[in-house]
């Protein structure tokens, strides 16, 4: 039996006003003052990482009944990370956790360095790759709407593929042709240069299918999940959340971000579209 170790790495800012989801807010073409976008985003925060850590609590429950049926299967430990930059906002990162804490499994921080996004991206992965991490699979703050079943799949193919010899690497796509969640293996020949600091207008998901072919890396796909920018993008996720909420009676795997539901009640936002006026031409068949 080996033991091997594998992460969740949410890469994020801190929830500070003005630093954070500045699309959401007055001056950007929102509706949001910078407080109550910080507001927002620390309770999605929130809402990630316990998703997250219930995803890795199945994940060791699973492992830990396998090992006890067979003994020759590989132990696994997963471990929760949280990485920002630079350096002096790791505190800030710390506080805000502690300020609803005690949290179910402990969270490691981290702060990442480079000239561009793709190198931040980069140094953390490397980071923590470098403590012995076999798998990473990394998410942002801002998808309150992440199925917990996508961060178990993601680790679940990372394993299939490494099992095969051929290290891999899992992604979902969000709605704007970058993504919500992306994962691969120490020795999988993958880096994130050029996919999201790029000067030829390429998308970001792009960017990653066009390395994975180069490299000829085996990747899994799974379903799209919106990160929350716009405005549209928070109409979007309010209206999933209420549906989750309401599904979640009967999908007990369901996770249900009510932290930001909570927030959205006391906020008094209501998602509207405007009145559908154009008729449906099948009506005319009938007659």
């Amino acid at each position: 039996m080996a033991e091997k170790k594998q992460a969740l790495l949410l890469f994020s800012k801190p929830p500070v006003p003005g630093m954070v989801k500045t699309r959401l807010t007055t001056e950007f073409g929102g509706f949001l003052t910078p407080e109550q976008a910080a507001e927002f985003f620390k309770r999605s925060l929130y809402d990630v990482s316990e998703l997250a850590m219930h995803a890795l609590y199945q994940l060791k429950a699973e492992n830990e009944a396998l090992v006890a049926s067979d003994p020759t299967a590989d132990k696994i430990t997963y471990d929760f990370f949280v990485c920002t930059t630079p350096a002096e906002n790791v505190q800030i990162m710390k506080d805000t956790y502690d300020a609803i804490g005690p949290w179910p499994m402990e969270i490691h921080f981290l702060t990442d360095k480079g000239s561009t996004f793709d190198d931040h991206f980069d140094d953390a992965f490397q980071q923590i790759f470098a403590m012995g991490y076999e798998h990473i699979v990394s998410v942002g703050g801002d998808i309150p709407t992440m199925p917990k079943s996508h961060i178990v799949m993601a680790f679940q193919w990372l394993d299939y593929f490494q099992s095969l010899g051929t290290p891999g690497f899992v992604q979902a796509p969000c709605q704007e042709c970058g993504t919500s969640l992306v994962g691969f293996s120490y020795n999988t020949p993958m880096d994130h240069q050029g996919v999201y600091y790029n000067l030829d207008g390429r998308p970001a998901l792009d960017g990653y299918m066009q390395k994975l072919e180069e490299r000829n890396v085996p990747s899994a796909y799974l379903s799209p999940v919106a990160d929350i920018d716009e405005k549209t993008d928070l109409a979007h996720a309010i209206s999933c959340m209420r549906a989750i909420k309401q599904a979640a009676v009967h999908q007990k795997e369901l996770f249900v971000p009510e932290r930001v539901l909570a927030w959205v009640d006391y906020m008094g936002i209501q998602v509207v579209t405007p009145p559908n006026e154009e008729h449906d031409p099948r009506q005319y068949i009938d007659e």
